[in-house]
């Protein structure tokens, strides 16, 4: 593999952002924090969010000791806010089940809130060097390109690209930790999913989408992210209400922040279900 491999490792280790979650100095559970903030969160976003992060909350244990509440603050308007919660339920378990220590196998960060099959590959490969396949979208579009010769992955992940991945992994753990890292670092500068720029590509000569003539894609719609109107909307306006208030928030100033009543009073119910809010009488207050 050394047509793909040496390029695209000689090509990362001379345009790769400097990230606080990478590098020697990063910490796991720097790595770990990085990897929630980061699901569907574009990096420039999650940067001052993750400096205060880890300045207040250094490690799990300072996480876990704190409340839920502080924790939704803190997530700010990243968006998702129920990531929050689930990092705080991770840190709590870290702190139960771990020693205080972020877990480096697969197996044992699975069973921690919040972490799928990416973000425990990312946070081993990552944070501790592990030989993982990471398959994150850039990732997946990438070798979607390269090795299937189509434009865009599968909207779901499937055996064969999983396959695809393990097989293209450097033997060297360490070479393969940086070939995933490579590769992810590809997809978001180079190979970006509207405007390619394959004059930039250190791999474009092997590329297979390319050398097929850039065949559009041909699949399935793929799912939009509507916002306006959405619950969506309303409840991160309704939440970014109690979040920035310095105590309890009447109901009757969530009124004048979504005007839609039968909505508003849904997504403050889903709110409070999820653990986001809770309510005291007719007001509302972070948990």
């Amino acid at each position: 593999m050394d047509d793909l491999h040496a390029p695209l490792l000689r090509w990362y280790d001379e345009h790769a952002r400097e990230l606080p979650w990478r590098g020697p100095s990063a910490t796991p559970w720097s790595i770990m924090v990085s990897e929630y903030m980061l699901q569907q969160t574009p990096v420039a976003r999650v940067l001052p969010v993750h400096e205060a992060w880890l300045d207040r909350w250094p490690t799990p244990a300072d996480l876990a000791a704190d409340s839920t509440g502080e924790a939704v603050r803190m997530w700010g308007r990243l968006g998702y806010p129920r990531r929050a919660l689930r990092l705080h339920a991770a840190a709590t378990a870290i702190v139960e089940r771990h020693d205080g220590e972020v877990p480096a196998s697969l197996e044992e960060l699975r069973s921690l809130q919040g972490v799928g099959d990416y973000t425990a590959a990312a946070i081993a490969v990552f944070a501790f060097g592990r030989r993982h396949a990471v398959l994150d979208t850039n990732v997946r579009r990438v070798l979607a390109r390269l090795r299937a010769g189509v434009e865009l992955p599968p909207v779901s992940v499937t055996a064969a690209e999983r396959q695809r991945a393990d097989d293209l992994l450097p033997p060297d753990d360490a070479a393969a930790a940086t070939w995933s890292i490579g590769l992810m670092e590809l997809g978001a500068l180079v190979c970006t999913a509207r405007r390619p720029r394959c004059d930039q590509c250190p791999v474009a000569g092997a590329c297979a989408w390319r050398a097929a003539g850039y065949p559009a894609y041909d699949g399935p719609p793929r799912p939009g992210q509507a916002w306006a109107g959405t619950d969506r909307q309303c409840r991160g306006r309704l939440l970014g209400v109690v979040r920035d208030a310095d105590g309890p928030v009447h109901a009757s100033a969530l009124d004048l922040a979504w005007s839609e009543a039968e909505q508003r009073s849904r997504c403050l119910a889903a709110l409070v279900a999820d653990g986001l809010l809770a309510r005291d009488g007719d007001a509302y207050r972070l948990p």
